[in-house]
């Protein structure tokens, strides 16, 4: 089976030319007025607990994109486009009711503090003592540029950064430096990673969150990473990991969540869906064919697998792969 690509492109500095093209052209609400956000804990269990959120809805507004209505609920634009492939993203029909996927299933780690789970594009921040997770959606390295797998610390909180140009980008910006303001792609906050000359940082080109566009780092809305700064100390540890499948458990039924293959380094993506599945500990509660579906749409929604005794009432898979 060939994994789609759908949250990439092949370059994304013509990605950035496009959306300052069409950001002149499409008034954007969100962009006016950037969300308010407040600080969302999910609750969690390791055993009984791990897909966190709940799906909401909402009607297109004129002049509304799929990038506006993304950015309002919390998600990056590959999980809009994603789960409404036919869909045009800049001109959504008015008035149309959108599911909005704002539910998760955990990524399969030892849950401590920060994770990056690569191919759905999305960081998670734990809190084990009170047993709570927030998540929210980035923009990750293009190819040629991939954002590194490890686990590493925050070795360096700034606020308002001079961004140091790699000199690899030197001429193509003419200068060494960047001072802070509305031209700095680190944006208003960065947590420098020990693990190279990496970091997760804001933006002053929002509409990349969800895209693979950026030289390495790890690319948040500026909303969000004005939450993140002041809760991540130094020190805090980070797991960055490539996980396109995920399984967790609700309320006794069994939800999968499958995302494309977005750095392309699985061979037979069919064989590893059918790996995941014969380590899973609950894989006789799974209905093997609502399971492979799934993993073939790869619309990165949580989607109800459980076999029809155990299932709970779900038509994610079916009703809501496209408009």
């Amino acid at each position: 089976m060939t994994a789609k690509r759908t949250a990439g492109g092949p370059a994304a500095a013509f990605f950035t030319v496009l959306l300052t093209c069409l950001a002149a052209w499409i008034p954007s609400a969100a962009e006016k007025q950037p969300p308010s956000v407040a600080i969302v804990k999910y609750p969690y269990d390791l055993e009984t607990l791990t897909v966190v959120g709940a799906p909401r809805w909402h009607q297109v507004r004129p002049k509304e994109t799929l990038l506006d209505i993304a950015r309002l609920y919390g998600l990056g634009y590959n999980e809009m486009v994603l789960l409404y492939p036919r869909l045009d993203p800049w001109l959504p029909p008015k008035q149309k009711s959108l599911m909005i996927p704002t539910l998760w299933v955990l990524p399969p780690t030892e849950h401590e503090e920060l994770v990056i789970n690569l191919p759905e594009l999305r960081l998670y921040f734990f809190n084990k003592k009170e047993k709570t997770v927030q998540t929210y959606p980035i923009g990750i390295g293009d190819e040629g540029w991939e954002t590194p797998l490890g686990v590493c610390r925050i070795s360096e909180k700034r606020a308002n950064p001079t961004w140091y140009i790699p000199e690899s980008l030197q001429e193509k910006y003419g200068r060494k430096t960047m001072p802070p303001g509305p031209e700095n792609p680190l944006g208003e906050y960065i947590l420098k990673l020990s693990l190279g000359p990496y970091g997760i940082h804001g933006t002053h080109m929002p509409w990349g969150v969800g895209r693979l566009i950026s030289h390495g780092c790890i690319r948040c809305y500026p909303e969000h990473i004005a939450v993140l700064f002041p809760q991540v100390p130094v020190g805090t540890r980070l797991e960055i990991i490539y996980e396109p499948i995920k399984l967790g458990v609700k309320d006794g039924a069994v939800y999968v969540e499958a995302h494309p293959d977005v750095y392309r380094r699985i061979e037979d993506y069919e064989q590893y869906a059918a790996e995941k599945l014969k380590s899973f500990p609950f894989a006789e509660k799974i209905d093997r064919e609502r399971y492979f579906l799934a993993a073939k749409l790869q619309n990165g929604v949580p989607t109800n697998v459980s076999k029809p005794a155990d299932a709970l009432p779900t038509s994610l898979v079916q009703s809501h792969a496209g408009p």
